[in-house]
């Protein structure tokens, strides 16, 4: 919360009146005025290292995969919009698939393999200047047996002298190898247009309409947030391995808990500062930022059995500024004795000040203690994060308010307030129009007897000062 005025333009949901009331606009549909529908996804899959997202970002026009000249960037599945020729459609970005894979890469190719089986066409990519390998034709093999339409992409085709060498793809038995080069866009609008006629109109699995509420899963690496996505989900959707920093991307998952479906981001974890992070790491951080400020509400998945950190302070912050619905959860609480449990609570005390209003749930993602917890709480931060206060409501309880604890005096005045509105849910945002400049702990208090009267538990509030300069009377000054 700044001391700047607050600017009515800058709230995008509504106008304000002749009454200097704020009226909204309607956004439960997207942009086109047409309901959210679901849409067909294309799985693209390969060896490690063969430019898969690159040829994502290309697909969608944008750079949102990670992307970086070292085998094994990309771990899990990662879902992105794209749109080509009117038509929409999601793009799954996987790991590099390895038939003989062990350990972590094991898991990798687990991901690519479950693409396989849910998308509604699917691209395999080849090197062109390496040929097939081994590998190409071990996926292939898997690939002839599916009933999902499969293109083979041959790319880093970037002239024709490569162009020569991509007729030795017809031996992998998936048909005409389409040339392409990611890097320059040399043959992707070809492409996207084989892609739309492979794809169906509509989703092999049918998504629920009425679109889900997004939850981002923040925290430092190794937290547990992968395993608490496949706790949730009964569903091995992200690479759970004990190395910190397993997850680079955002990966999507549709989740069903208490009767609803989710939308549950699992970003990565933030281990530098951005401006300090470098490759992968850095765009990683940016991933993750965005997937907050993409999201309704996040969850904060914080260690329980060890000391709060500056980690968590930072990813904490990040959801503050960004002004989402809240919900910390106390992980490994399973580990966690009774010493810990009273330092703990000194810490959030100490450290956690800034959110006093955060719903809190102790769970173990591992053994799944009280994960079932979070359904309610999510509920709760997402209520009050949508929650509206008529204007009468509003400004009856702040007249009895400011009568009981005027506003502090400044120079040598009484700032009065005349009128409060709500101009913007989401988080909510009020804005006092005043005689005089109100100090920020009048506005704190403010904000608390709001928070005591109206219960926006879950949800940062915020509160913003305009000040109406006097007016000269009409003739005043002229004869």
């Amino acid at each position: 919360m700044t001391d700047e005025l607050y600017s009515a333009e800058a709230a995008n949901d509504g106008t304000w009146n002749d009454e200097g009331e704020w009226e909204l606009v309607d956004l439960t549909e997207d942009e086109n005025g047409e309901a959210a529908v679901a849409v067909p996804t294309l799985a693209v899959v390969g060896r490690p290292n063969v430019g898969k997202s690159t040829l994502v970002n290309r697909i969608i026009g944008r750079r949102e995969a990670v992307v970086e000249d070292v085998p094994g960037v990309t771990r899990d599945r990662v879902s992105y919009e794209a749109n080509w020729s009117g038509r929409r459609f999601m793009v799954q970005d996987t790991g590099g698939w390895e038939p003989d894979a062990k350990g972590l890469q094991q898991s990798v190719a687990r991901q690519a393999e479950l693409a396989m089986n849910t998308a509604d066409a699917i691209l395999l990519v080849v090197d062109a200047r390496v040929g097939s390998t081994t590998t190409d034709e071990a996926v292939a093999r898997v690939l002839r047996r599916s009933k999902t339409p499969v293109l083979l992409v041959a790319n880093k085709v970037d002239d024709s002298r490569t162009e020569s060498e991509v007729a030795s793809l017809w031996s992998l038995g998936l048909g005409q190898p389409h040339s392409v080069s990611a890097t320059h866009g040399r043959g992707t609008g070809d492409l996207l247009d084989n892609v739309l006629e492979a794809l169906p109109e509509t989703p092999r699995e049918g998504i629920p309409g009425g679109g889900p509420r997004r939850v981002a899963l923040v925290g430092k690496p190794n937290v547990g947030k992968s395993s608490l996505i496949n706790k949730l989900s009964g569903d091995e959707r992200s690479v759970v391995h004990d190395v910190a920093g397993t997850t680079v991307d955002p990966v999507d998952s549709l989740v069903e808990l208490g009767g609803k479906t989710w939308r549950f981001v699992d970003t990565a974890g933030l281990r530098k500062r951005v401006s300090h992070a470098s490759g992968a790491e850095f765009y990683a951080s940016l991933r993750t930022k965005s997937a907050i400020e993409a999201a309704e509400v996040a969850i904060l998945l914080i260690d329980s059995s060890e000391v709060i950190s500056e980690q968590d302070l930072r990813v904490l912050s990040m959801v503050a500024d960004a002004g989402r619905a809240l919900v910390l959860a106390f992980n490994k609480w399973d580990l966690v004795d009774e010493d810990r449990r009273m330092q703990l609570e000194k810490e959030i005390d100490r450290d956690l000040a800034r959110v006093p209003w955060a719903q809190r749930v102790n769970i173990s993602a591992h053994t799944g203690r009280a994960v079932q917890k979070l359904v309610p709480a999510l509920e709760t931060a997402l209520e009050s994060w949508d929650k509206r206060i008529p204007t009468g409501r509003l400004n009856t309880w702040l007249k009895e308010v400011v009568a009981a604890t005027p506003p502090p005096m400044r120079g040598g005045r009484l700032p009065r307030i005349m009128f409060a509105t709500q101009a913007t849910t989401r988080p909510p945002t009020f804005v006092l129009f005043t005689t005089g400049f109100l100090e920020a702990g009048y506005r704190r208090f403010i904000e608390r007897r709001l928070r005591e009267e109206f219960n926006f538990d879950g949800s940062p509030v915020r509160i913003s000062v305009r000040i109406r300069e006097k007016r000269e009377r009409p003739g005043k000054g002229h004869r």
